[in-house]
């Protein structure tokens, strides 16, 4: 008798009880409380950071959003969320350090992809940011990056400008950047995902 070959398991349970297929992700399998847990215990730079809690990408996140909205003080709730999840995909996939996003290829880029668009049109958003809002996350994930590699990450300030630029108009003291316990930095992201969602709602655009 031929053994029976079954495909191999493509999704994963979450902590809400949803299914999430990580190849064909459904927007109905979305919820904000699995994206905050599972950011909260995904580590930053392979972990390699000071301090005595790993610095989540649920933290970065809020970085992120902080620095975005001091450099873009007109943006709308829409952009701002966005930012908010422009690392969400990670809570199913992890934080691939860049060097190895390079080997890995496209598979990786493509997995993204369709997670990004599934979490954006759970709540409402464009499916991927316009080439200009993603220009402007990526200017501040940029910035982020600098103050991560400087503060945490064991990186010289010559080095991070080589890698990352100099920021300009933002220091550190103004991030929250030294690293949470998780169910801190859980429920800091919660908050404010909360906090922009409801002046999405004030202007009509929020489900």
């Amino acid at each position: 008798m031929s053994p029976v070959v079954t495909a191999p398991r493509a999704w994963q349970r979450m902590l809400s009880g949803r299914r999430l297929d990580l190849l064909d992700p459904s927007p109905l399998d979305i919820e904000i409380s699995d994206i905050a847990h599972g950011l909260a215990r995904v580590a930053r730079w392979n972990g390699q950071t000071r301090g005595d809690h790993a610095f989540s990408v649920a933290q970065h996140c809020l970085v992120v959003e902080e620095i975005f909205r001091r450099c873009n003080e007109a943006c709308a709730p829409d952009a701002l969320q966005m930012t908010m999840l422009h690392d969400a995909p990670e809570y199913v996939i992890g934080d691939m350090i860049s060097p190895f996003k390079s080997v890995v290829g496209g598979g990786y880029k493509a997995v993204e992809q369709r997670l990004e668009a599934a979490i954006h049109l759970r709540f409402g958003l464009p499916p991927h940011p316009s080439r200009e809002l993603k220009a402007l996350i990526k200017k501040a994930d940029t910035i982020a990056a600098f103050f991560e590699a400087t503060e945490l990450a064991g990186f010289s300030v010559t080095e991070a400008r080589k890698f990352f630029g100099q920021p300009r108009g933002i220091t550190s003291d103004m991030l929250p950047i030294q690293p949470m316990p998780a169910l801190t930095a859980q429920q800091l992201f919660l908050d404010r995902f909360h906090q922009i969602e409801a002046e999405r709602k004030a202007l009509g655009n929020a489900p």
